[in-house]
């Protein structure tokens, strides 16, 4: 008898392995596994080491440089001996002047470099990667969002199929029922065969629709996993109820003016427009001169550590250019271009994010009405079954009445648990679409 119980223990092990995962705890988990955020951060990383990059364009450019070379040449020796300060009047005689004896030179140097003035070339540069830098920013914000509202449409997606599920299964209880009640009925000579064959291919038919959610129901769990960044086969509890949501009572006017101010797109268009702008003023700067000085440190040797000398060098350069075949022009009027086309993008975005809060907007009060409309037809239905079921045990309804009766009550279950999962999706694609989808938000379990 002990055998019993361990089976029993056996086959319930994997039931009790399953983690509870409500949908808070589901955000939690994409955030921290889904390989969308982690491209998006790599992003941000990057381009914030750009701003670096360009923000040293302000500092001195300090470079240190060793070399060694050796050679027999007139010019080469006559100036390294200048250099390494051993130049004697012997060397002043013809022979030693036209066929010199081969001469090393290690040569150490030290320089600074620093631009005075480039005509706001690394200004503009600073500020284009800082620029680039918030785009990015707006990027991950934005990734991140997606990841928020997939992880939420693959939850509810889950619930969805778990209790598609189940309203199957209860379907192929009821037709269960419905043939142990046509037996019965044929066996007092109230019906016949026909009534039985009927609701057996009824409760096959229903059997067919449990195996093809329970798939999808597979399918849904897999899904889940794949936004949350985790293996396919993990197992969870999902705890969250698919229960309608009370509509908002913000008006859409409010969350069109909210969504053109915090969309991610609406904010990255208008960095866009400013970064060309900047890119205009970059390309002006070409035209103009650039100053910058110069300070060296030179050491000349026949030997690593001696017989040499040493001397310095400070200067200052002006550099313009006057003329280069018209490309200065040229990369102002591609800059001109690129601001015109980013002032455009950006008034179509607004349009289109417009448009994608009212779309949202209205599904989600579709929806809402459609799941009153459904929790009444599932009512009706409901007791409309008791009935026909009650009257065809009494012989006074026949076959057809009660499996149409079967049908309609499935088919608005179903409708019912799709309206009440679309709403739910519906409410997390108007804070998306609004801008202000957050793992905080009510929508996602958050306080």
């Amino acid at each position: 008898m002990w055998k019993i119980p361990l089976c029993i223990s056996l086959l319930a092990a994997p039931i009790w392995a399953q983690e509870q995962l409500s949908l808070a705890e589901a955000v939690r988990l994409a955030l921290a596994h889904n390989q969308s955020i982690a491209v998006a951060s790599a992003s941000a990383s990057a381009a914030e080491a750009r701003v670096g990059e360009a923000r040293s364009g302000r500092l001195p450019r300090l470079n240190y440089a060793e070399s060694f070379a050796r050679s027999d040449n007139p010019v080469f020796v006559f100036s390294s001996l200048l250099t390494q300060h051993q130049f004697t009047t012997n060397d002043f005689q013809l022979g030693p002047l036209n066929r010199p004896d081969a001469l090393n030179n290690f040569q150490s140097r030290l320089t600074v470099d620093e631009m005075v003035y480039d005509g706001g070339r690394t200004r503009q540069a600073l500020r284009s990667a800082e620029l680039a830098h918030a785009m990015s920013g707006e990027e991950g914000r934005l990734a991140r969002m997606q990841v928020l509202a997939g992880v939420a449409r693959a939850y509810y997606g889950g619930l969805l199929a778990e209790a598609s599920l189940a309203a199957a299964q209860e379907a192929v209880r009821s037709a269960d029922a419905d043939l142990e009640r046509a037996e019965t009925v044929r066996a007092a000579g109230m019906s016949t065969d026909v009534d039985v064959l009927s609701i057996r291919v009824h409760r096959a038919e229903v059997e067919e629709q449990r195996i093809r959610r329970a798939a999808d129901l597979d399918v849904a769990r897999a899904a889940l996993n794949d936004a949350l960044g985790l293996p396919l086969d993990t197992t969870h509890s999902l705890t969250t109820k698919l229960e309608a949501l009370p509509l908002p009572d913000l008006p859409l006017q409010e969350y069109e003016t909210g969504a053109v101010a915090e969309r991610p797109e609406a904010r990255e268009v208008k960095l866009a427009a400013s970064l060309a702008q900047t890119q205009i003023g970059a390309a002006h700067g070409a035209l103009l001169p650039q100053v910058g000085v110069r300070a060296a440190f030179e050491a000349d040797r026949q030997r690593f550590v001696d017989r040499g000398g040493a001397n310095w060098l400070a200067a200052v350069s002006l550099e313009w250019n006057l003329f280069n075949g018209f490309g200065d022009r040229a990369r102002i009027q591609a800059a001109t271009a690129g601001l015109r086309r980013a002032e455009a993008e950006q008034e179509r975005a607004g349009s289109g994010i417009r448009l994608e809060v009212r779309r949202a907007y209205a599904d989600l009060h579709a929806a809402g009405q459609r799941i009153a409309v459904a929790q009444a037809a599932v009512a009706e239905g409901e007791e409309s079954l008791r009935i026909t079921q009650n009257r065809y045990a009494a012989g006074l309804a026949n076959v057809t009445d009660l499996l149409r009766t079967e049908t309609a009550v499935l088919e608005s279950r179903m409708r019912r648990l799709a309206a009440v999962h679309d709403q739910r999706v519906a409410a997390v694609g108007l804070e998306l679409a609004a801008g202000k989808l957050t793992e905080a938000s009510e929508v996602l379990g958050g306080k």
